[in-house]
C-alpha cells in the first residue's frame, strides 16, 4: 500500500508538472520545458518498474519471460542515459542565461529545445538498443531465477551459460562516455557560471 500510494503521488506530481508547463504562458520557458522532459521520463522509467514490483510483492514472486525481461531492461537503461544528458542540456541552458544573457532568446530557441531534447531521447534508447540485441543473443540456462525485483543488467548476466565477457566490456565502455560526457559539461557549465558571478562587479549583477 505505501509503494502504491508512493506510485501514484508521484505520477499525479510530474503529470502537474508537465500540464502547468503546457498550459502557463508563463512557463513557456527553455528551462521549464526541459523539467518536463525530466517528468516524462520519471513517468515512464518507474511505470516500467514500480507495477511488477507490486505484482512481485503481492504475490510473493512472478514470473517473466526473457524477452518481456530485456524489454523491461531497455525502458530502464533508456531514461537513465536520458536523464544523464538533459541535465547536461539544462546545465548549458543555464550557463547561456547567466554568461550570455544578451544572446540568450537567440541561442536557445523553441526550436534548439526541441532538436536537444531529442537527440537526448533518440541517443538514450538507441546506444542501449545495441547493447541489448546481444545481451538477447546469449544462452541462458537453469537456474532461471533473477535475485532482484526487477530485470537488471548484472542479475540477468549472471543466469548467462555463455560467455559474457564481451558483453560485460561492451557495457562499461558504453558506460563510460554515457556518465563521463555529461557530468564533464554540468561541471563546465556551472564552473563558468560560478567564475562570471564572481567576476560581476554589482551585487545586482549576482542575482
Amino acid at each position: 500500500s505505501l509503494f502504491f500510494v508512493i506510485y501514484c503521488g508521484t505520477i499525479c506530481g510530474n503529470l502537474l508538472i508537465i500540464a502547468l508547463v503546457s498550459t502557463s504562458r508563463n512557463l513557456h520557458t527553455p528551462m521549464y520545458f526541459f523539467i518536463s522532459q525530466l517528468s516524462i521520463n520519471d513517468i515512464l522509467l518507474i511505470t516500467n518498474i514500480v507495477p511488477n514490483l507490486l505484482h512481485i510483492l503481492l504475490n510473493n514472486g512472478g514470473t517473466i519471460t526473457l524477452m518481456g525481461c530485456i524489454i523491461q531492461l531497455y525502458f530502464l537503461c533508456g531514461p537513465e542515459v536520458f536523464d544523464c544528458f538533459i541535465l547536461a542540456v539544462m546545465s548549458y541552458d543555464r550557463y547561456v542565461a547567466i554568461c550570455n544573457p544578451l544572446r540568450y532568446s537567440s541561442i536557445m530557441t523553441s526550436g534548439h529545445c526541441v532538436i536537444l531534447s531529442s537527440d537526448c531521447w533518440l541517443y538514450g534508447f538507441s546506444i542501449i538498443l545495441m547493447s541489448l540485441i546481444e545481451l538477447g543473443k546469449l544462452i541462458f540456462c537453469e537456474p532461471n531465477i533473477i535475485n532482484h525485483l526487477y530485470c537488471d543488467v548484472v542479475p540477468l548476466l549472471e543466469l548467462a551459460c555463455s560467455d559474457t565477457f564481451i558483453m560485460r566490456l561492451e557495457i562499461y565502455l558504453l558506460g563510460i562516455p554515457n556518465i563521463f560526457i555529461p557530468t564533464t559539461i554540468i561541471i563546465l557549465s556551472y564552473t563558468h557560471i560560478g567564475g562570471h558571478l564572481l567576476r560581476a562587479r554589482f551585487a545586482f549583477s549576482r542575482r
